[in-house]
């Protein structure tokens, strides 16, 4: 029996993720790196904690990381983030969840203020029992901090009984650290290959075409 699901945002329920990219190269060239955007779109489902180290030399990461991901996510907010969209059918998904008795908890690597921006862009706040984001633990994915402190705000309810709904691989490594069976999409554009690499146990296009198979989904087979 499921009793929650816990979502990741960002290229899950809301079409950023090309946004996020973009921002990152604009920061990273402000600090004088220029880094292919291919590369830095495959590391996008980190949180800056885990991302900037990824791209950049150790010293560097040092020195600098604090600055990088303080102007990044002010040229975020400021820039990208009013161009941000939900995919089509959320809303719709989240109430086939909560009608069959199951809370809704949204769980990203972003900040907070950025959830409570995309919570009403998508129009959904009165169906997610909580809010789950970087401000809120030490570590983003694909450390499982964040669907750590997700599980927190379920209980009495353990890895299974719950479902993750995410669409990069590191969604579905931090989910498997904890035990947690991981819905992926590809609405945020990371290939098959390297989701079902990561251990996702099913593959939907996107929250429509989960909303569309629900009744033979993990979300109705439990």
């Amino acid at each position: 029996m499921i009793g929650a699901v816990l979502f990741d945002v960002d290229g899950t329920l809301i079409d950023s993720n090309d946004l996020h990219a973009a921002a990152w190269r604009e920061a990273f060239l402000k600090f004088g790196f220029d880094i292919p955007a291919d590369e830095i779109r495959g590391q996008i489902g980190k949180g800056g904690d885990n991302l900037i180290p990824a791209m950049l030399p150790e010293d560097v990461v040092a020195r600098q990381q604090d600055e990088i991901e303080t102007y990044r996510s002010d040229l975020f907010k400021t820039d990208y983030l009013p161009r941000v969209v939900p995919f089509p059918s959320v809303r719709a998904l989240f109430e086939r969840i909560v009608a069959d008795g199951r809370k809704i908890v949204l769980a990203s690597s972003a900040k907070g203020a950025e959830i409570d921006f995309h919570l009403n862009v998508i129009g959904a706040a009165d169906l997610v029992t909580a809010t789950t984001s970087a401000d809120d633990v030490e570590h983003s994915k694909p450390c499982p901090d964040i669907f750590a402190a997700a599980m927190e705000k379920v209980k009495p309810f353990g890895p299974d009984e719950v479902i993750v709904v995410g669409d990069s691989p590191f969604d579905v490594i931090a989910a498997k650290k904890l035990g947690i069976r991981v819905i992926g999409v590809r609405s945020g554009g990371f290939p098959d290959e390297v989701l079902l690499e990561a251990g996702v146990d099913e593959l939907y296009d996107g929250p429509e075409d989960l909303l569309a198979n629900y009744e033979t989904s993990l979300l109705a087979r439990g």
